[in-house]
């Protein structure tokens, strides 16, 4: 069969021409009849896969074409190498074509044998409140982007970015999204936090904090308390007021140490608390100073010896006007102790158990300053600081200070039961005022001073606050007790003259016999004139000194 049609064809190539012509006459008979079917406005819609078909039948066209000129060049029809045809020769043809196909894409297969993709990329976009797709780009082998008609919300011309994750920024560490191990979340390290690695996050330690992007750790700065803060400038004023005025009461108490007026003071003890409370102002530059070993061992030593010596001279001064009193209501003989060497052996005595104290607790835990990380820790970092004090804790504070306290308070009861006394002791009315006023200050300061422990300024606050009531209370028994007498004794000398003398036997029987006749004389105020104490017991109170103030 297939012989005798190659001869066929070859014996009458006429009869195949003719037959040729007759199927292409048709064809284009057919073909303008279809064109003239098909127009703008007909409903003909052609199968998009079409073009793939004719593209196929091209191809394989294509490379039987090529593959015939290779193996059988020059002749018509199939040779002896294509009959029969091999098909893996054939398809190394067919993977080697590059031609235009009927819609003018390129046909041509990769080395895997597949044609390459080819897609229209289109865009919904809105214009004139008119939504559609439009065709922004395509691909064929790589990306064709037409940028200028691409359109992004908010009118935004700028192609967005479009990653799973962007890179996270210094600081800032890398939480893994779960189930897509190459996306994440970038979380900042925060608080005290430093980045350690490119997933973790790590505290500083308690004296660091991290620097400005937390990506390591710096010291945290030290703080103390500075001359030139205003924390420290009013005590510091307060307590330079003082001083002057507690030497010039000395040096005036010097200087007229023989007349009347000091002499009834009780020239011994009036020296003692002079002292104590020149200690009292001088506590202040103690805590203000910056604090190391000696300046702690300072400030548990005078912080609380200042207020002793003051309230024991005052406390031993009340308990003998009450003891002389309470005697001569049973008695007219003197009681033990009045004389000044006893008195003072009572006040030093009384103050040393502060020192006693003071030494078993340098025993038990020597003095050291030390840096608290934790007082000004904020919550913000770079607000924290590390602040340099000394290792007295609020207990410790009010432990050193409750013995002193303890005087005051027991020094106030002996003024309330010596306030009725006769006018011509009038010590005990300013002792009185001065005790009073000192409780109410003390009194103020413990809320003052314990709500401010949770604060970020509590070093300053609790200093300050400290310092200046050490001061108030040195200030009132200087102002009370003190100037009165300097007033009298350098502007008005013609009361600083001795009066008549009397012995303590007549003094004390006047007192209880006016006690006695006349009831509202306890109630009656104290003097503001006249003063009588004893000088010595061994001559009997004979020189007993008068003194209006």
């Amino acid at each position: 069969m297939k012989v005798r049609m190659v001869k066929d064809t070859q014996k009458a190539p006429w009869r195949n021409d003719e037959w040729m012509k007759g199927i292409n006459v048709s064809v284009r008979a057919q073909k303008k009849e279809y064109q003239e079917r098909i127009g703008k406005d007909s409903n003909y819609e052609q199968e998009g896969k079409v073009q793939f078909v004719i593209d196929a039948v091209y191809s394989m066209a294509h490379a039987l074409h090529n593959m015939h000129k290779e193996l059988c060049p020059g002749k018509v029809g199939l040779c002896a190498k294509m009959d029969p045809i091999n098909g893996t020769h054939l398809l190394k043809h067919i993977r080697r074509l590059n031609f235009a196909g009927i819609a003018g894409n390129p046909v041509l297969f990769n080395a895997d044998g597949d044609a390459p993709g080819r897609y229209e990329i289109y865009q919904y976009q809105i214009r004139n409140k008119t939504a559609e797709y439009k065709i922004i780009g395509h691909w064929t082998d790589q990306l064709h982007l037409n940028v200028r008609s691409m359109q992004w919300p908010g009118g935004l011309r700028q192609i967005p970015t479009s990653i799973c994750s962007q890179p996270c920024q210094a600081g800032e560490r890398k939480k893994i999204v779960k189930g897509i191990p190459c996306c994440w979340h970038c979380e900042r390290c925060d608080g005290y936090q430093y980045q350690a690695d490119t997933y973790t996050c790590k505290m500083c330690r308690f004296d660091l904090r991290p620097n400005e992007n937390h990506t390591g750790c710096v010291s945290i700065p030290i703080v103390k308390l500075e001359w030139s803060s205003p924390w420290a400038v009013i005590p510091v004023l307060i307590a330079v007021a003082g001083i002057m005025a507690t030497l010039f009461v000395v040096a005036t108490f010097v200087r007229y140490n023989d007349t009347p007026i000091v002499k009834a003071s009780g020239r011994e003890l009036s020296y003692v608390l002079l002292t104590g409370i020149f200690l009292c102002y001088a506590t202040t530059f103690l805590m203000i100073s910056s604090p190391d070993i000696g300046i702690c061992s300072l400030r548990r030593i005078f912080l609380g010896l200042g207020m002793s010596i003051s309230y024991a001279a005052l406390l031993t001064k009340t308990n003998r006007i009450y003891r002389i009193f309470e005697q001569g209501t049973m008695s007219v003989s003197a009681p033990r102790f009045i004389s000044p060497a006893s008195q003072l052996v009572i006040t030093f005595t009384l103050a040393s158990v502060q020192l006693i104290g003071v030494c078993i607790w340098f025993a038990m835990d020597p003095s050291k300053a030390i840096i608290d990380y934790e007082d000004q820790r904020t919550s913000n970092p770079t607000m924290a600081r590390g602040v340099l004090k000394c290792d007295i804790s609020d207990l410790s504070l009010i432990c050193l200070l409750g013995y002193s306290m303890l005087l005051m308070v027991t020094c106030t009861v002996y003024a309330i039961k010596t306030r009725g006394v006769p006018e011509t002791f009038n010590e005990a009315k300013p002792i009185g005022f001065t005790m009073y006023t000192t409780c109410i200050i003390w009194l103020a300061f413990i809320p003052i001073f314990f709500g401010t422990s949770q604060s970020t300024e509590k070093l300053y606050i609790q200093t300050t606050t400290l310092t200046i009531s050490v001061s108030l209370s040195a200030s009132v028994s200087l102002g009370l007790l003190y100037m009165p007498k300097v007033y009298v004794v350098l502007f008005h000398p013609e009361q600083n003259v001795p009066k008549r003398t009397r012995s303590l036997k007549a003094v004390v029987t006047a007192a209880t016999m006016s006690n006695k006749f006349n009831p509202k004389a306890s109630l009656r105020p104290n003097g503001e004139a006249k003063t009588e104490l004893c000088e010595s017991l061994e001559t009997q109170c004979k020189n007993i000194a008068n003194s209006h103030v």
